[in-house]
């Protein structure tokens, strides 16, 4: 299950947002709790999986199959023992078997409790980079209310507020089968919440046998946090960054290449000490596609995976379709020559991709993600237009400018109004 910044319950932390039902924390966590969401408003969904149908709300991991990119829908299969090529056979042997059937009784019912949490922290954080949005950037969002981009300022989070972060913690605490929980923010490290939260779990005695996941923004570093999270079963850390050029500057203002390496760095020395798992998270757009060989680079010479969420869909106009023909083909080509420059002689899906025993077969797979996205995704260059305007409302405020970091984009970017 997720939690979001709202309050909001959902089925799955990649649950597409078009045509949700979502119930209002807030207002109904006295009369709907976690435990009863997951196990009774649930049932009409595990209903629907569970005679073989398809549900609108799982339709950002059927996009990302379709360009063979390994989903979050294949990754929890995978933890409960289920191939896609080996369906029947995995399905009869999985640790879940005798739970789906109950389900499948019980009009999709279930009598387990939750085991894998997403947890949205609010937007809380010191970063604005240029895709986001103001629910999940508080800074973006000042800047937006300063520039008429929004009317106010997003209400506070769920777990600004004391009294629901207490009784979050003790449906935690109370779960029997709690396995993993995965936080996200604004910025995680900096974001009260995520240090109150790992303080209850340890108390609690819990720690050692629950894994946390985070994602981080790399211009950030606490050492009170990473004291805590050594308590724990294990860390799942992923580090957020686009390309390690000047580029990631623009992109993910208003961040600092330098200093934002010098922190990767640090990180990767204590995923050596510590034996994390750790992924660099990436968000393509049309602005960095050209540039994703740069990250690919580092992780291969780390054995870090990289990996993204999904392709980004909103903003649209910061599609990597958004790139005409011609700007297409020279981002194919470089990761074409990086894909055939590096040896790979795995031909099996990767699904877990997090195993660090397979990192570079994984980043190899990553990479040609993106490059059938770029030959078969449809041309959208049309959005042009507003991805400039869009661009120079922000830097009327930040006082930069694309083409210092993209001036190889001068004449597209002028033929579309810059």
């Amino acid at each position: 299950m997720r939690i979001t910044n709202s309050g909001t319950y959902e089925s799955c932390r990649w649950q597409s947002k078009d045509g949700s039902t979502r119930v209002n924390f807030n207002n109904n966590i006295q009369t709907i709790s976690p435990l009863t969401y997951f196990q009774n408003n649930m049932s009409e969904l595990r209903t629907t999986l569970l005679t073989g149908g398809a549900s609108g709300v799982c339709s950002d991991c059927y996009t990302m199959e379709k360009h063979d990119k390994i989903s979050g829908r294949q990754r929890q299969l995978l933890k409960v023992g289920i191939q896609e090529q080996y369906f029947e056979k995995s399905l009869a042997s999985s640790t879940l078997r005798s739970a789906f059937d109950y389900s499948n009784n019980n009009q999709g019912h279930t009598d387990r409790s939750v085991t894998d949490w997403q947890i949205d922290l609010g937007n809380y954080c010191n970063g604005a980079c240029v895709y986001c949005n103001p629910e999940n950037s508080s800074r973006l969002a000042t800047e937006f209310q300063k520039l008429g981009l929004i009317d106010q300022i997003p209400p506070l989070a769920w777990c600004d507020d004391p009294d629901l972060v207490d009784q979050f913690v003790k449906v935690l605490t109370s779960s029997p089968t709690l396995q993993y929980l995965h936080f996200l923010g604004g910025e995680t490290v900096i974001t009260p919440g995520f240090k109150t939260i790992l303080t209850a779990l340890v108390d609690a005695k819990l720690a050692q046998d629950i894994t946390i996941g985070f994602t981080t923004n790399l211009t950030v570093w606490s050492d009170d946090i990473i004291e805590l999270l050594k308590q724990f079963q294990q860390v799942n850390l992923g580090m957020s960054i686009e390309t390690l050029t000047r580029v990631n500057d623009y992109v993910r203002y208003p961040s600092e290449i330098n200093s934002v390496q010098r922190t990767l760095n640090r990180w990767v020395e204590l995923r050596n000490q510590q034996d994390w798992l750790i992924q660099l998270r990436i968000t393509p757009t049309c602005l960095t596609v050209h540039e994703l060989t740069t990250v690919y680079d580092y992780a291969w010479q780390n054995n870090i995976a990289v990996e993204s969420c999904n392709f980004i869909d909103n903003p649209k106009f910061f599609r990597i379709s958004v790139l005409p023909k011609k700007q297409r083909k020279i981002a194919q080509d470089t990761l074409t020559e990086w894909i055939q420059s590096r040896n790979s002689n795995n031909k099996d899906k990767i699904i877990n991709t997090r195993d660090p025993n397979i990192a570079q077969d994984q980043i190899i797979q990553d990479a040609t993600s993106y490059l059938n996205y770029l030959t078969l995704a449809d041309d959208e260059s049309n959005r042009l237009p507003d991805l400039i305007a869009y661009l120079k409302k922000l830097e009327s405020n930040r006082k930069n400018t694309i083409l210092d970091y993209l001036p190889q984009y001068e004449q597209l970017f002028r033929s579309a109004g810059y």
